[in-house]
């Protein structure tokens, strides 16, 4: 894994405007985050692979963002260090809650500077693994990030076949859009961030007018799920996570697979998506004859329509954000497509453990089955997670920087909305953590600035708390991790 162990030139001066953002986001309650000038900053930043890595604070979430005033304990943090020594005992004071009965008899935990090598504390009684949970996400979308880049996009496409007969027939393609929606879509206010979604009424709108442009006004139709491969469910998960948690993978899919509200669960989703873009191809004066079969698009068909999705650091920002199981599923595809040309649960987790070897991360008796987190077979090393997030705050690799942005931050946005509101008040706003919640599981990993300005990677992971336990285990947990904001680390 690239490391960078010494300040190249001009670090000294960014990380010192790093600590003046800070300050500003801790004393201005959140302007520069509704004005976005912080996050037009941290484009910026991002841009400069010689840059530092962002503290929570300075990785600002979308200008959508309306954050609350912090309250400002005592001293402002300095300029944030991701380099600097973190000091055992002090680390250990703050991570007390970690011994809470209530987190059950496996807990183990992982915590080092950001931009550094080493741990500077580490809990690893009995299993030196456990049931990650969502936690899984951090690393699916390091390595789509990884493989696809920031800015790539997927596309939803038509294309005309006119060799099957004196009917053309028209062959809706899926390109692995998580995001692809029935319509479109005005913002959901409540959200912190909602990318702008690609929807099949608009794709039906571009290809009946192309199609018209070409004297065509009746085609047979036909959709090309082929992208992805293997089982549409993974045979770890449990079944009643259909449809609550996921629904059948699909690379064609509209709304993630679910139904409309009172209708029953989609039984296979790429139909839907045809027969969705059927009804709003007629509407819009093409007559479809026949029946809607699943087929494969001729490398010979002549391009009509196309939508696209978001960038896969949009994706990457909304599904770390909302925990969004869907949407990580669909990336660990794309990332199987990409590293191993092939779109399955399988390939995805080969292209996954290649990223990570690539990078200098030992898996260390880390095994994943999927992208999200869902299986519980699934083992995952705290030391693999802080490895991985100090790989995406990495200046060698500008690209991953999306992940550490996408982080929610604590009692403030995303899956953190509404925690961390009881521990320390000096931790609030100085951590960002992906959370990882099933039944007897919590975990939180992510990356901290403490009241020194020291920069820090951690992973938090309990595995065996009892069901009646679960609310007030996911209360120490959370109250250890605001703990290293508000600890002199």
């Amino acid at each position: 894994m690239a490391k960078s162990d010494r300040e190249p030139g001009g670090r000294r001066t960014l990380r010192v405007l790093v600590g003046i953002l800070v300050v500003a986001l801790l004393a201005g309650g959140g302007v520069a985050w509704r004005t976005g000038w912080a996050e037009e900053w941290w484009h910026d930043l991002r841009a400069d692979a010689a840059g530092p890595p962002a503290d929570p604070a300075a990785v600002a979430p979308p200008p959508e963002v309306d954050v609350a005033p912090v309250a400002v304990p005592g001293v402002l943090a300095p300029a944030a260090d991701g380099t600097a020594a973190l000091k055992r005992a002090e680390l250990r004071k703050a991570l007390a809650p970690l011994g809470d009965r209530d987190l059950g008899k496996h807990v183990i935990a992982a915590v080092g500077p950001l931009d550094g090598t080493g741990l500077s504390y580490r809990i690893a009684e009995g299993p030196a693994v456990a049931i990650p949970a969502s936690t899984t996400k951090i690393v699916t979308s390091a390595a789509a990030l990884f493989l696809l880049g920031p800015d790539r996009v997927f596309s939803t496409t038509t294309v005309l076949d006119r060799s099957a007969g004196t009917t053309p027939r028209l062959v809706l393609v899926g390109g692995g859009d998580p995001f692809l929606a029935r319509a479109p879509e005005p913002p959901t206010a409540a959200a912190t961030y909602q990318p702008v979604r690609a929807d099949v009424r608009t794709l039906a709108q571009r290809t009946a007018r192309a199609l018209k442009a070409d004297g065509v006004r009746q085609v047979a139709l036909g959709y090309d799920d082929s992208l992805f491969s293997g089982p549409a469910l993974h045979p770890t998960w449990r079944p009643d996570y259909v449809p609550e948690e996921i629904n059948p993978v699909s690379a064609l899919w509209v709304d993630e697979g679910r139904p409309l509200p009172g209708q029953g669960p989609v039984a296979d989703p790429s139909a839907e998506a045809a027969r969705v873009f059927r009804d709003a191809l007629a509407a819009r004066g093409i007559t479809v004859t026949g029946a809607t079969t699943r087929t494969r698009a001729p490398a010979a068909a002549t391009p009509v329509g196309a939508v696209t999705s978001p960038t896969v650091a949009q994706i990457v920002q909304r599904l770390i954000e909302v925990s969004d199981n869907a949407a990580a599923e669909i990336l660990l595809r794309q990332a199987g497509v990409a590293d191993q040309g092939e779109g399955s649960f399988a390939a995805g987790q080969r292209a996954v453990t290649r990223v990570l070897s690539a990078n200098g991360i030992a898996m260390r008796g880390s095994v994943l089955h999927d992208g999200s987190g869902l299986s519980r077979d699934n083992r995952l090393s705290p030391v693999v997670l802080v490895d991985v997030l100090r790989l995406a705050a990495s200046a060698d690799h500008p690209q991953l920087r999306a992940l550490l942005a996408a982080l929610p931050v604590a009692g403030y946005t995303g899956s953190l909305a509404n925690r961390m509101d009881l521990g320390p008040d000096a931790g609030r706003g100085r951590v960002r953590a992906k959370t990882g919640t099933l039944t007897g599981v919590t975990s939180l990993a992510g990356i901290a600035v403490d009241r020194d300005g020291h920069l820090m990677a951690f992973a938090l992971m309990a595995d065996r708390v009892k069901k009646p336990k679960s609310m007030l285990a996911r209360v120490a947990m959370d109250n250890a991790a605001a703990a290293l904001g508000a600890c002199a680390c």
